[in-house]
C-alpha cells in the first residue's frame, strides 16, 4: 500500500474513533439591519424569531418552485445581525437569491466572505480535543449533522491561518467523513434541481420548521412530507469494491440500466475501508441493491448502503 494511502487511512480512522479537528473554509453572507429578521423569516425554512443571540440552526433557502437555491447554517450574532454560511464557492449565488427578493425592506445583504468553521468530530462528543474548542477565535459553537455525525463546529471570520489545532485532520480525510456519512455537498448533491428531501429526511427534519409561517418554497417541502418523504432521487451511498475511485459524473447502473450518476468520491484505502461515493439514484434503486460504478479504470462492482459507513472492521 503506498505510504499516502497508509497515512491517509491512519488519519481517517482516527478521525472516526478517537475524533480530530479539520479546518474548512466556508462562504458567510451576513443579513443586518431593523428588518433582517422578518425578511430572513420569510426567506428561509427554520425558525429565524425564536434564535438567540449567538445561536445558530440550519436551514434551506429555496426557489419559489420548492427546489434548493443553498443549504445554509443560520447564526444570530446580534439583535438585527444575522450570518449565513455555506460551502465554500457558494456565496455569491447565496447573496444573489437573498438580495432577488429584497424590496422595500429595510435589510442589507453582504458580499460574501471568508469564513472558516473548525469541525470537531469527536465520537461520543468527548471533550478530548481541547485546542479546537476555548479562546482560540471561535465566534459561534454551532451542532454538526448529519446521519451519524457527532460533534459541533466553531465559527470565526477569515480564512483560518494559523498553527494546526490539536487533532488536525487532512481535507482528503474530512471529505470520506462528509461522504461516508452521506452529507451532502452544494454543487454535488445539492443543486438548482435537488428537491430537499432527496438528500435525506435527515436534512428536512434539521433544516425544516413545520410548525412556522409562511416562506418561499414552502408548498412543495410541505407537500412531500405529507407524501412520506418520497421522492424521484433520492441520494444515495455507494461502497465501490475493486481498488479503483468512482469517478464524479460516472454512470451507475442496476440490473443493466442507468439509474444515476456518482456526485462525489473517495478513493479505496484498504480491504476493510473500501471506495465510496454518493449519487443521486432512481428511486427504485434500494439500500441493499447491487450496482456497477464507471471508475478511474474502467467499471466495478459495489453495493448501496445505509449511512454512516464506517468500514467492514481491521483486517
Amino acid at each position: 500500500m503506498p505510504e499516502p494511502t497508509i497515512d491517509l487511512l491512519a488519519d481517517y480512522e482516527r478521525l472516526e474513533r478517537e475524533g480530530g479537528v479539520a479546518v474548512v473554509r466556508r462562504d458567510g453572507v451576513e443579513v443586518a439591519g431593523p428588518e433582517a429578521e422578518r425578511y430572513l423569516q420569510g426567506q428561509l425554512s427554520q425558525e429565524v424569531v425564536a434564535l438567540a443571540d449567538g445561536a445558530c440552526t440550519w436551514s434551506l433557502v429555496l426557489q419559489p418552485t420548492g427546489k434548493v437555491d443553498a443549504w445554509v447554517r443560520v447564526s444570530r450574532l446580534a439583535p438585527e445581525h444575522y450570518l449565513l454560511d455555506v460551502d465554500e464557492g457558494a456565496g455569491d449565488a447565496l447573496a444573489a437569491r437573498l438580495r432577488r427578493f429584497l424590496l422595500r425592506t429595510k435589510a442589507e445583504v453582504s458580499d460574501p466572505r471568508r469564513w472558516t468553521a473548525r469541525a470537531v468530530r469527536s465520537p461520543g462528543d468527548r471533550r478530548v480535543l481541547g485546542g479546537a474548542d476555548g479562546a482560540d477565535g471561535g465566534l459561534v459553537r454551532c451542532p454538526a449533522v448529519g446521519p451519524g455525525v457527532v460533534g459541533h463546529d466553531l465559527l470565526s471570520q477569515g480564512d483560518g491561518a494559523g498553527p494546526e489545532p490539536e487533532g488536525h485532520v487532512r481535507p482528503e480525510s474530512f471529505e470520506r467523513y462528509r461522504i461516508a456519512h452521506a452529507v451532502p455537498a452544494m454543487g454535488a448533491e445539492l443543486t438548482e434541481d435537488t428537491i430537499p428531501a432527496e438528500a435525506g429526511q435527515w436534512l428536512v427534519e434539521a433544516s425544516v420548521s413545520f410548525a412556522k409561517g409562511c416562506y418561499t418554497g414552502q408548498e412543495l417541502v410541505a407537500r412531500i412530507d405529507s407524501r412520506g418523504g418520497n421522492v424521484p432521487r433520492p441520494v444515495r451511498l455507494l461502497v465501490v469494491e475493486g481498488g479503483s475511485t468512482p469517478a464524479v459524473g460516472g454512470a451507475v447502473t442496476c440490473e443493466g440500466d442507468e439509474v444515476g450518476a456518482v456526485t462525489s468520491s473517495t478513493p479505496w484505502l484498504a480491504h476493510h475501508q473500501p471506495a465510496l461515493a454518493l449519487a443521486p439514484l432512481r428511486r427504485t434503486v434500494e439500500v441493499g441493491a447491487a450496482i456497477e460504478v464507471e471508475t478511474d479504470a474502467g467499471r466495478a462492482p459495489g453495493v448501496v448502503v445505509e449511512p454512516p459507513f464506517e468500514g467492514h472492521g481491521p483486517g
